[in-house]
């Protein structure tokens, strides 16, 4: 797939990306060579082959999904300017 310059332009405007008009061939050029690539890719006969996370075979490392409050109220307060009774104290803000 080949990507033309207004293209180019279109995808900058979303990616919200400042490109100068001089730069868009260039950049038209580059994006045609990634999905030029990604094109190859999809060439490939991936039946049977397991995802992976790492080219070495791992188990990632897993935690118990339980929701607790980290225990370490008293580290976290101890950094505020102005704590009361176990939280946060804050200037009143709504009158």
């Amino acid at each position: 797939m080949s990507i033309d310059v207004e293209t180019a332009r279109r995808v900058a405007k979303l990616a919200r990306i400042q490109v100068d008009e001089h730069d868009l061939p260039a950049l038209a050029g580059e994006l045609s060579n990634i999905l030029g690539f990604m094109e190859q890719l999809n060439e490939v006969d991936v039946t049977g082959v397991e995802p992976m996370t790492s080219v070495t075979p791992m188990r990632l490392k897993r935690r118990a999904d339980v929701v607790t409050d980290g225990n370490i109220q008293e580290l976290v307060l101890k950094n505020a300017p102005d704590a009361r009774e176990g939280f946060f104290a804050v200037p009143k803000v709504v009158e």
